[in-house]
């Protein structure tokens, strides 16, 4: 017969591993490789919410599927553990103003920036690149694409940026709503995630461009320089983004009219100067009807306010030693220069423009310090890759809204989360850690709701569920890289020079356009039909360096047949025309055009 104090004992202890497994995670031995798990550290969700501290988060293939406290929830032995005690665990940045380029996927990920919004011009390439990355081909941000953008007509010629009419690339010119809404529908049918509207339309193409928008449930994204429309005429038209916060200055300017004509230059995109100007009163006025009307406002700090921030000397030298890194010599040498120069664009100013310009950049930090005080909504910009640094420059401009602006640690982490998210209309995807999102998530070292720049001391990037290699390397080359038409003012001289009469011999070739610019892998042979000045029957179409069939139409168009070989492999390839000598003028080149572009793309 046992005694009573064994049973006792025996109870205790089967209570006692009773419990141990129930609060134990680890339940079972089989192995998921597809299941990774956070366990451990403080969560900062992106909602605004206090801290969670000692969290565990689960995320099978590439969704967060748990998100609880250490102890709370299971998962099996075989997953992947990073053990985040004394980290902290974020949503993944995102960079609301890129103008994306095929070699920034390294930096931008590197420094935890997992989603960008690539507001610029990229017609066919854009929607090849955002693909390629949202399906796991080529490395890279998250992408979403405006494709194109509306402009005006004045606009569009002086910042040579025009696009051909009825394509995606460029700034396509919409001078009454009809044209605005073909142009808007011409985006979205093509696949755009959002319809931008640049500066120059007047006020009936803005509103019929942002009611297509949201007809296709997108957001409207706006840089109202004038002539007549400015930020509070956008908002007045249904504008969900301020890009720049462009216009704002004029909006709150105690003499608008001082400023007539501001904006019609390409410089003026990233002009504080009418801030300086501002009619505290105007100020206020605008601040209610945007908070009303739940406009999203991206400021550009990091470039609108380059020579005049208060850790310029930081930034730039952080700057220079990460571009001086051999690993990143693949970054053009054009873009490392305009980087570093940017910080001496007012260096020589005379000291009066001087005084007046940082007066006009205190003035809009003041600005966005009030809005967000009065409930308005940033989001965290660059607008590189020709402003800042990709990836880095995000962590700068999180920098000047804690340091300049005035905003706390958790406003500016929610403006590189869950503002961008929720103003681009993804926050059912991205922008926050919970479950069912996608699994974009940051884990940094110290405690960024103490010092923001604690954000830069990453420990682990994870995107699509994914740990990413945050190793640079000089060997990387992006699969698609970007092909236009090169030389497009070479062009429009020749063809100048060419209507003066002709001459013995070959003409010197130029192109303008070619169509098809994109294919898929694996098409048939395909006719491009390639359009531009001093084609003759001698001209010959080359792709790459292949000669292929060539039919003259006219002396402006040429059809080429390219063999379904040539298209059965990924990439960017050149197209150009080639007259054989004697040339007529040898002073315009060797007989060779300019080069256009085919892009070959995945098939999914």
């Amino acid at each position: 017969m046992k005694k009573p104090g064994y049973r006792l004992q025996f109870i205790c202890l089967l209570v006692f591993v009773v419990g141990w497994i129930q609060s134990e995670p680890v339940v079972a031995q089989e192995s998921d490789p597809d299941i990774l798990v956070i366990e451990g550290g403080t969560l900062i969700d992106g909602n605004g919410g206090p801290p969670v501290r000692d969290a565990l988060i689960i995320i099978r293939d590439n969704r967060i599927e748990t998100v609880a406290s250490s102890g709370q929830a299971r998962y099996p032995a075989g997953a992947r553990v990073l053990d985040a005690d004394g980290k902290f665990i974020l949503p993944g940045f995102m960079d609301a103003h890129v103008h994306y380029a095929g070699w920034m996927a390294e930096l931008t990920l590197n420094y935890g920036v997992t989603s960008i919004f690539s507001i610029g011009s990229g017609g066919e390439w854009a929607l090849a690149q955002r693909d390629a990355i949202n399906n796991g081909k080529i490395p890279g941000p998250r992408t979403f694409v405006a494709v194109g953008s509306l402009a005006g007509a004045r606009i569009s010629a002086l910042s040579g940026r025009s696009g051909a009419a009825g394509g995606l690339s460029g700034r396509q010119v919409a001078s009454n709503a009809e044209e605005a809404r073909a142009i808007a529908r011409r985006f979205i049918d093509a696949g755009a995630d959002m319809v931008k509207v640049h500066r120059g339309p007047p006020v009936e193409a803005y509103r019929a461009a942002i009611e297509e928008a949201h007809r296709a449930g997108l957001p409207a994204v706006v840089q109202p320089l004038g002539p007549t429309v400015y930020a509070r005429e956008a908002i007045l038209a249904g504008a969900d983004i301020i890009e720049h916060a462009a216009g704002v200055s004029v909006s709150v300017a105690k003499d608008p009219s001082k400023w007539e004509g501001f904006g019609s230059i390409e410089r003026h995109s990233l002009s504080p100067l009418p801030f300086a100007d501002m009619d505290d009163r105007k100020a206020v006025d605008l601040i209610e009807l945007m908070v009303k009307e739940d406009v999203y406002l991206e400021p550009d700090f990091i470039a609108i306010g380059r020579g005049f921030h208060k850790e310029r000397a930081k930034f730039e030298l952080q700057d220079y030693q990460l571009l001086s890194s051999h690993e990143l010599s693949y970054v053009p040498e054009e873009n490392r220069l305009r980087m570093l120069d940017r910080y001496h664009d007012f260096d020589h100013a005379e000291p009066a423009d001087w005084e007046y310009r940082n007066k006009a950049y205190q003035n809009m930090l003041r600005f966005i310090r009030e809005y967000v005080q009065a409930g308005g909504k940033v989001m965290t910009g660059t607008d590189t890759a020709g402003w800042a640094v990709p990836g880095l420059g995000l962590h700068h401009e999180m920098e000047i809204l804690v340091d300049e602006a005035g905003l706390t640690p958790m406003q500016v982490i929610q403006a590189a989360t869950r503002n961008p998210a929720e103003g681009f209309r993804v926050l059912d995807r991205l922008g926050t850690i919970e479950a069912g999102k996608l699994a974009d998530v940051v884990i940094v070292n110290e405690d960024p709701l103490q010092e923001i720049s604690n954000l830069q001391e990453i420990e682990w990037v994870i995107k699509d569920g994914e740990v990413v290699d945050r190793t640079f390397h000089a060997w990387f080359e992006n699969p698609l890289p970007r092909g236009e038409v090169e030389g497009s003012a070479w062009v429009r001289a020749l063809k100048t020079q060419s209507m003066q009469g002709t001459e013995f011999g070959q003409p010197p070739p130029g192109i303008q356009s070619v169509s098809p610019t994109l294919v898929i892998e694996g098409d048939p042979t395909l006719t491009m039909t390639i359009r531009g000045v001093n084609f003759t029957r001698e001209s010959v179409v080359y792709f790459g360096e292949r000669r292929v069939p060539t039919r003259l139409v006219s002396d402006s168009e040429l059809e080429a047949v390219i063999d379904a070989g040539l298209v059965s492999q990924v990439g960017t390839f050149p197209v150009t025309v080639r007259n054989p000598p004697p040339l007529q003028r040898p002073e315009w080149g060797n007989g060779s055009s300019n080069k256009a572009h085919l892009l070959v793309n995945y098939r999914y």
